[in-house]
Order: C-alpha cells, then structure tokens, then sequence
C-alpha cells in the first residue's frame, strides 16, 4: 500500500495483462486491467493476491515466460517462426532471477506446488487457488484452481500454465489439482524435446557406493 498506485499498475501492464497478446488466435480476451487512476485503496490491496484483475492463460504463460527469459518479453506466434522474433525487456535480469528462485522454492518438499515437480529437472513455478467469478461478484463455493510454472529452473525451455476451471469432488486447491497435471505434461514435452536434466540430487534415503580397487 505504500507504493503508489502507477508502480504496481505499470509492471502488470508490462507484462501484458489488460491487453491482446498479439497471437492472433479469433474470439482473444485481453483480460482486464483497469486504469490505476479508477483504483480505490481496497482495490491497490486485492491485487496483491490476484484478486480485481484477470488475466487468460496464454497471457500468463507469457508472463512466465518472461521471467524465465531473464525479464525478456518475446512476442507470441502459434506458428513455428523462421526466425527468433525480437525481444523487449519488461524487467530486470537480477529481477527475473531473484522471482525465479523465489518459485522454485514453491516446487520444493516444503512447497504448496511440491506436486508438480518432475524427476531429474528443477522446477519453478506457482500454485493459484481462486473464487470464480460470477455475475454479481465472487462465488465462494466455486473455483479456479491452476499451477504455472518454468523448466527446467536451470536453463529455461519451456513455461507452462494449467487451469482447472470449477473443479468438483472436494478438493479445489491448485497445488491438489493442478500441479499433478503440470508435471505429467511437462515431464513428457521435457522427454519429447531431449531437454537434458538438470537436477542431479541423490533421492532420499539412497547412499553413494564407493568405487571397488581392482
């Protein structure tokens, strides 16, 4: 709350929520950002934990993206290019990496997103767990439960975002629902490209044998 209202309004809009991604794809949603100056105190604080906004999942996407190109902002093609298209920088590489070991920490054994670690590859990500919009405001018996995140942590290849759009059966939360989803998906995009693995960390309970003399 002590920052002023443009700071915050300035870096999301960097990253390219409020807006079309560019991709072209027909029936695109930009999201929605409101003008900072229509903000009330209320509403400066509810984005601190994603509420008063919303965002699509390939905008997202891009915004991890960002973060694991080092604050680098590529534009978004669904086709394959020919060439690599310019970058623009959003944010600042020691931000970048300072975020990223941030949410490789949410992918570790003490993490809400330890499930969507993937054996041999440092994950980074984040869990998201939210009241659905409906008309009138949120409902709070429905929700959005997603997981997004990087990999591999080490030299990023890919940035992934799953959604679980009103999920029913009891749990809700996304690191319950989403992340489990993540790993499978990434660990399979992660084999199919031959991304080498860049996690080499002895399992739990496993010892190092020693060499035998001949």
């Amino acid at each position: 709350m002590s920052l002023p209202a443009e700071t915050p309004y300035d870096v999301l809009s960097r990253f390219g929520l409020g807006r079309l991604s560019g991709s072209g794809f027909p029936g695109e949603s930009s999201g929605l950002l409101s003008h900072f100056s229509n903000w009330r105190p209320v509403s400066q604080a509810t984005l601190a934990y994603g509420y008063g906004l919303s965002v699509t999942p390939l905008q997202l996407a891009q915004a991890y993206a960002a973060i694991g190109s080092g604050g680098l902002q590529h534009p978004i093609s669904l086709l394959r290019l020919d060439q690599t298209p310019i970058a623009r920088r959003i944010i600042k590489a020691e931000t970048a990496s300072a975020v990223l070991s941030m949410l490789e920490a949410v992918v570790g054994v003490d993490g809400t997103g330890r499930r969507a670690a993937v054996a041999g590859y440092r994950i980074a990500g984040k869990t998201g767990t939210a009241w659905k919009y409906v008309p009138g405001g949120y409902a709070e018996d429905r929700y959005i439960a997603s997981f997004s995140g990087i990999a591999p942590a080490t030299r990023p290849r890919l940035a992934v975002v799953v959604v679980i759009d009103d999920p029913t059966g009891g749990d809700y939360y996304g690191g319950e629902l989403a992340a489990p989803v993540f790993s499978r998906v990434v660990e399979g995009a992660l084999r199919i490209l031959a991304i080498p693995p860049d996690n080499f960390v002895r399992p739990s309970g496993t010892t190092k044998l020693a060499a035998r003399r001949p």
